[in-house]
């Protein structure tokens, strides 16, 4: 259960990514620096939360040990990830980015069968494909139709083309989010805490945000300064808090497929969060009629989640 509370808690970080980058593309900010200047502001952040703990001199040898496998599902986790939903910011509110970004909770089930479970034996390292948790994929497909639901209200303002802009990217993203960090899990097998693998995969990806600072630079202009103050309030929630409460859940529930199945269904809770937030903040209408059942089934599913979750540890425990 506390796997599943740090989920919902990181939710609500995550909501800040939603609510601020669509609030910034509003006042005529560009996609390019919310993306780049999140992360770059995210380092001095993490390093001295990894240097106060000691735990600075561990995170470079080990990412010394593989740098290629660390650049690449970093680039995975975090680029292919923020870039996307960044860029459909600009062609779509934060509800309906938030809404798609929700297929993230079937993506980390259909990923299940890609990574397997390593069992040390006295004849050595035994792995074993995990499968796919059918129950949890099934209360995963309730909540999705509640994202779905919450959308319908709202998708008939648009036409399919803007639709098209704005699922189309974070589609992309709601898959290489998960595959990013269960890779990274499966690289550092225990060895890193959850500060120091969040700090190494911003470090790794780094370089790309850099190049995409550059370029921004060049073709779009200086930053506003409104712009790089919610910026960095998007890099300190949602890129620090937010991402290492859902790290730290998911390292607690990784050798489990269906406890790690529930942790990462606890994100549609950002929808709710989303919503609630750009009501107050971006004045749009508070959802009615469909998406308030859909709102419903989401808390709904998350609940069948938790329970089952907790019903498992029972068991095991008797």
């Amino acid at each position: 259960m506390k796997a599943i509370f740090l989920g919902i808690l990181a939710s609500f970080f995550f909501a800040f990514t939603f609510i601020l980058n669509r609030s910034m593309e509003l006042s005529g900010g560009s996609w390019i620096w919310s993306a780049s200047l999140r992360f770059i502001f995210m380092v001095p952040l993490l390093l001295i939360v990894v240097m106060l703990r000691g735990n600075l001199r561990a995170l470079f040898k080990e990412m010394q040990r593989q740098p290629w496998k660390w650049i690449l599902w970093s680039f995975v986790g975090f680029v292919l990830f923020y870039v996307p939903i960044t860029f459909a910011a600009a062609y779509g509110p934060g509800w309906l980015i938030a809404g798609t970004w929700q297929i993230t909770i079937v993506a980390g089930v259909l990923l299940t069968p890609f990574f397997y479970k390593t069992t040390e034996t006295s004849t050595g390292i035994i792995k074993q494909r995990q499968r796919i948790p059918l129950k949890s994929l099934i209360t995963s497909f309730v909540i999705l139709i509640g994202v779905m639901l919450i959308q319908v209200q709202h998708a008939n303002h648009f036409s399919i083309a803007l639709l098209i802009a704005t699922v189309s990217p974070v589609l992309i993203a709601a898959f290489a989010y998960p595959l990013g960090n269960r890779k990274m899990m499966e690289i550092c097998r225990g060895r890193l805490d959850t500060f120091q693998r969040v700090l190494g995969m911003t470090l790794a990806s780094l370089p790309f945000w850099l190049m995409l600072c550059i370029y921004g630079a060049v073709y779009e202009g200086r930053p506003s300064v409104q712009q790089i103050i919610q910026t960095w309030i998007v890099a300190l929630t949602a890129g620090v808090i937010a991402t290492i409460l859902f790290f730290w859940a998911t390292d607690m529930a990784k050798d489990y497929p269906k406890k790690l199945a529930a942790v990462e269904s606890t994100q549609s809770g950002g929808v709710v969060f989303t919503v609630i937030g750009e009501y107050y903040l971006l004045s749009i209408s508070i959802p009615s009629g469909l998406s308030l059942i859909g709102l419903i089934l989401i808390t709904g599913g998350i609940v069948l989640h938790s329970n089952m979750t907790h019903k498992r540890r029972l068991a095991v425990n008797s």
